[in-house]
Formats: structure tokens, C-alpha cells, sequence
């Protein structure tokens, strides 16, 4: 991999995808920022030589595959590959349709792996690569009214582990991103889809978890700017990690996760350890 790389971020249109395209064109790399709308793109990052915008929606493995092709016509190569692009269908198990589930799990999870299936035949063929992936804490620890949402993050991280072993023969690497609350578009109304109430039993929840979820927006702790520039530099780095947890709040949530797994684990250690064929 040479020292200049070649990015290529989904979701680039809003959100953070724009600020990771930013910092690693201010870094000096070349990147193919993508998204549904590719002139929107282009006038939010900003028109460069280095820039390449182009119409992408990751639930269209054909838009995967000519992107992938676009890309390596116009700069030979890619090195990094960023699977940014996402939504959010917010509410409780009983009150999201089975089509808002499967529209979840669409974009987060099989979304990532129309892209990456188009680009790991590039990164194979150079013995090099970076699959950067856009988790989420909800990835590590579920929580109420984000059973879709938790579903397709947590199917990401499984995907993603899996793959890991799989591609590294072929010098290509994995990175898995968890952010915390950052503030960036998820929670607008453009983002975030939330369920319609119908079940008397969550009605109050629901309002109390909207609200609060509302009033949030826009005041999220976490700066994407900060995130986008941390994420290039791991991402450029000899040995990018596995896995990063972005915010002290994903620290947090590592912390207790892996602290809740082990006293699982050992809860019934006896029984768990006395399942053998005698």
C-alpha cells in the first residue's frame, strides 16, 4: 500500500461519511465518496481532483459493482474501504412491521456486504486493503426500542469477525468502528424512522423514549469531526485495530459488556462444564 491511499465511503452524502471524506482528502488521499444522490455529495464534501462522487445505493449490488469499477478506472486501486451508509427504525419489537425489520437489516447489514463482495476482488488482487465498518455501541450491548437497529449491528460485528480470518491471507485487514452518541444526523427525521404506536402497553414508553431521544438531537456529545480524523488516522496506520471504541461512552459500554459476559460465564460454570458425553 502506498503512502497515499485510495478511500471509498458510503453514506457520504450527510452526516459522518461527509466528515471522514473531508479528512481524508485534507490527509491528502484520493476518495470515492458515494451516496444516493452523487451531485449532493460532491457540494456537501467539497469538487477536488481527488474527489470522485458517484450515485450509490448499498441495497443495489449493481451500484456496488460500477462504483467498485469507477473507482479503480479513475484511480487504479483501493485501499480503504468505509461502510458508513445507514438508517435507523427505531420502536419496540411488537410495533415495528416485519418490512421496517427487513429494510433495517437491508441497508445495515447486507448493504455492507454488497459493497465489500464488490471490493475485496480489487484488495485481493493487490495482496492489500482496509475493511473499515461503521458498528455501533448498539453492536455490543442491546437496549429498548433498538431491537432492529441492535439486530443489524450485532450482525455486523459477527460478519465482520468472520470475515477477518477469512481475508487476511491476502494481506487485507478489518476495522470495526463502535460510536457512542455522536452528533451527527441519525437521530434528525431523515434519518430515523420510528415505529407507529399500536400496543397500549408501550404508548407511554414510547412517548417518554421519543422524547428524550429528540430533545437529544443536535446536542450528542461526541464530535464527528474528532471521529473522522481519529478513524484516518487508525485506518493508515501498519497495524489498524480490530476494533475501536469511539467516545468515552463505547469505552463504557466495552467495559461493562465484557464484565456482564464474564460473570454469565461463570454463573453456572459447574453445569456449563458438565455437559460432556461420559
Amino acid at each position: 500500500m502506498t503512502e497515499t491511499k485510495v478511500w471509498l465511503i458510503t453514506g457520504a452524502g450527510r452526516g459522518l461519511g461527509v466528515d471522514i471524506a473531508k479528512a481524508a482528502l485534507a490527509a491528502g488521499h484520493a476518495v470515492v465518496a458515494t451516496g444516493r444522490d452523487a451531485a449532493r455529495v460532491a457540494a456537501v464534501v467539497g469538487a477536488r481532483d481527488t474527489l470522485l462522487a458517484i450515485r450509490l445505493d448499498v441495497t443495489h449490488p449493481q451500484d456496488a459493482t460500477a462504483a467498485v469499477e469507477a473507482a479503480v478506472a479513475r484511480f487504479g486501486r483501493i485501499d480503504i474501504l468505509v461502510n458508513n451508509a445507514g438508517n435507523f427504525f427505531a420502536g419496540f419489537f411488537e410495533e415495528l412491521s416485519p418490512e421496517q425489520v427487513r429494510n433495517q437489516i437491508e441497508t445495515l447489514l447486507f448493504g455492507p456486504m454488497n459493497v465489500t463482495r464488490a471490493v475485496l476482488p480489487v484488495m485481493r488482487k493487490q495482496r492489500s486493503g482496509l475493511v473499515l465498518s461503521i458498528s455501533s455501541t448498539a453492536g455490543i450491548a442491546g437496549q429498548p426500542f433498538c431491537t432492529a437497529y441492535a439486530a443489524a449491528k450485532f450482525g455486523i460485528e459477527g460478519w465482520m469477525e468472520s470475515l477477518t480470518p477469512e481475508i487476511a491471507p491476502f494481506g487485507i485487514r478489518t476495522m470495526l468502528v463502535e460510536p457512542g452518541f455522536f452528533r451527527t444526523e441519525l437521530l434528525t427525521d431523515g434519518s430515523t424512522t420510528y415505529a407507529k404506536s399500536s400496543v397500549d402497553d408501550y404508548a407511554e414508553k414510547t412517548k417518554e423514549i421519543v422524547a428524550a431521544w429528540k430533545s437529544m438531537d443536535g446536542k450528542q456529545g461526541g464530535d464527528p469531526a474528532k471521529l473522522a480524523d481519529a478513524l484516518v488516522t487508525l485506518a493508515t496506520l501498519k497495524e489498524p485495530p480490530t476494533r475501536f471504541a469511539a467516545g468515552a461512552d463505547a469505552v463504557q459500554t466495552f467495559e461493562t459488556k465484557a464484565k456482564t459476559l464474564l460473570a454469565q460465564g461463570r454463573a453456572h460454570r459447574e453445569l456449563s462444564s458438565s455437559l460432556a458425553y461420559d
